[in-house]
């Protein structure tokens, strides 16, 4: 929806509030305008049901008003004596409406010190928990959310089965573009595997300050540009999802806007200068290593012996294929007895973004990285590049008519671009499916960045052994190797409980 027709909807929603409360506005001791004046109507109405002024704000905050606004509703019709089971019921599955039965029909009292306090255990549980839920949404959109690690894309860096905490404020908060939706869900409803949100209304895409810019470097958390997968709730080959519904995938950004990216021999390199990653980035590739045939080793043994997580296959005859270590594992083979040799195997993949045959996923670019206020001339061969961004990602009518390329209606040969672009790649080289293959992260698909790991589970383990101890609340970032800080959780837990019980102890003491 455009920002006209958002404002539309919000005056006809300010119509239907006023048509449906003046009166009780006026019972209430309230002047009748007073209901049809837009935010000042809610403020007046948190007054009217005694309710803390600052739930007006929670009343415009896209997910969290989906449960105020019935909560409001609730209270509005119990601030004039409509106390029971069945008013209650009737304001939920009216959507409100019952609110005008009342306004019209009914000779009400207003009741400006009525309790606040829950009449029974049931509701006082249902009102903690509506407390609850409304406080995690918040943390949850706009502070911190939950990820799992779900494929190897990041490994040595991120393994599989990490759990991670993702932080929304450090490059700013994104409203959600997606208005009516389950909260803390993402795209589906879990055991129900029915779509969780509806595509209508959307917000316009805003996002609130950060604390810093999206670094050469960082690990980020954004939605999948491509993701139109096809999911539990439709029989289509294709969904089109809306942004903030898109998969969630995590890559090291590689490249930043205005950047000119190569990739030359499976190393990144911006401005024709190689990119030096940090301490903590151990990039893989895979290796094609012979043994003399004379030595009891196998594929096995040498995995286990240099401590490489990944796979090994044989194949061909003393042959074998190491799908992700690094180069220092690889130079480490070489001096193992009983190996031959020990060769990089690039990966000579040719459906890369941009369609360039000569191109693979090894040796690829250079490119441009679309940076917001940049221009960039338009022509059959650059086209490919920023096709889908002028189309998809920024919302323009492109078509070629006679070999000339046409923007809206109106004959281009050049482009401004509206927003910066990223380029975001695995550090598993090759067992990672990236911007090598479908392009630029546009800004508005960001989502956070992954600060700490609160728990690791090893799939290929059991028991015991499953937790990954060592990974246990390691930041992400951050110079040197991870450091733990379990033990120190555990202390500080402890030393709450321990006060926490003093603390209970002495106020029984005093009462």
């Amino acid at each position: 929806m455009s920002i006209t027709e958002w404002l539309l909807f919000v005056l006809i929603i300010q119509v239907v509030h006023f048509a449906g409360t003046w009166r009780l506005y006026e019972i209430a001791g309230r002047k009748r305008w007073e209901a049809a004046v837009p935010v000042y109507n809610s403020i007046v109405l948190m007054q009217i049901i005694n309710r803390p002024k600052w739930w007006t704000i929670l009343l415009f905050i896209p997910i969290v008003n989906l449960i105020m606004i019935p909560v409001v509703w609730v209270e509005t019709a119990r601030s004039f004596g409509k106390n029971s089971t069945a008013d209650t019921l009737l304001v939920l599955f009216t959507l409100g409406f019952y609110l005008y039965y009342i306004n019209y029909t009914q000779q009400v009292s207003y009741y400006p010190d009525r309790s606040l306090t829950p009449a029974s255990k049931a509701a006082d549980t249902l009102s903690s928990l509506l407390f609850a839920i409304i406080v995690a949404t918040l943390v949850h959109t706009y502070v911190m959310q939950p990820f799992t690690i779900p494929t190897s894309s990041l490994e040595k860096t991120l393994l599989i089965g990490d759990f991670l905490f993702v932080s929304k404020f450090h490059y700013g908060p994104r409203t959600p573009m997606t208005t009516v939706a389950a909260p803390m869900v993402h795209d589906t409803i879990p055991l129900a595997k029915v779509r969780s949100y509806s595509k209508w209304p959307q917000l316009p895409y805003f996002r609130f300050p950060g604390f810093e810019a999206v670094e050469k470097n960082d690990i980020v958390v954004f939605n999948w540009p491509v993701d139109t997968v096809q999911k539990f709730f439709v029989k289509s080959p294709r969904v089109d999802k809306p942004i903030d519904k898109k998969s969630n995938y995590v890559k090291r950004c590689v490249g930043t806007p205005g950047d000119s990216l190569s990739v030359r021999d499976g190393y990144v390199y911006i401005n024709n200068k190689k990119l030096v990653l940090p301490e903590r980035a151990r990039p893989q590739w895979s290796y094609v290593v012979k043994l003399d045939g004379k030595t009891a080793i196998d594929g096995n043994y040498l995995l286990k012996e240099l401590e490489i997580t990944d796979r090994t296959y044989e194949i061909g005859p003393n042959t074998y294929l190491f799908s992700a270590i690094t180069d220092d594992a690889a130079a480490r083979l070489k001096n193992v007895p009983g190996v031959v040799s020990v060769d990089k195997a690039l990966n000579r993949a040719t459906q890369t973004f941009g369609g360039n045959k000569d191109w693979n996923f090894d040796n690829f670019g250079p490119i441009y990285i679309p940076k917001a206020g940049a221009t960039v001339a338009l022509t059959p061969e650059t086209l490919p590049f920023y096709k889908k961004v002028i189309q998809e990602y920024e919302g323009h009518d492109l078509k070629i008519i006679n070999g000339s390329i046409y923007i809206d209606g109106k004959k281009a040969t050049s482009y401004t671009f509206a927003q910066n672009y990223y380029w975001m790649m695995g550090d598993n080289r090759h067992n990672s499916e990236d911007s090598r293959a479908w392009g630029y992260v546009p800004e508005d698909h960001i989502v956070g960045k992954p600060v700490f790991i609160w728990l690791s589970l090893d799939p290929n383990a059991g028991g015991f052994d499953k937790i990954r101890w060592e990974r246990l609340f390691t930041t992400v970032g951050g110079d040197g190797q991870p450091v733990s800080y379990f033990k120190i959780f555990l202390i500080l837990l402890a030393a709450y409980y321990v006060a926490d019980y003093f603390l209970k102890k002495r106020k029984k003491t005093n009462s």
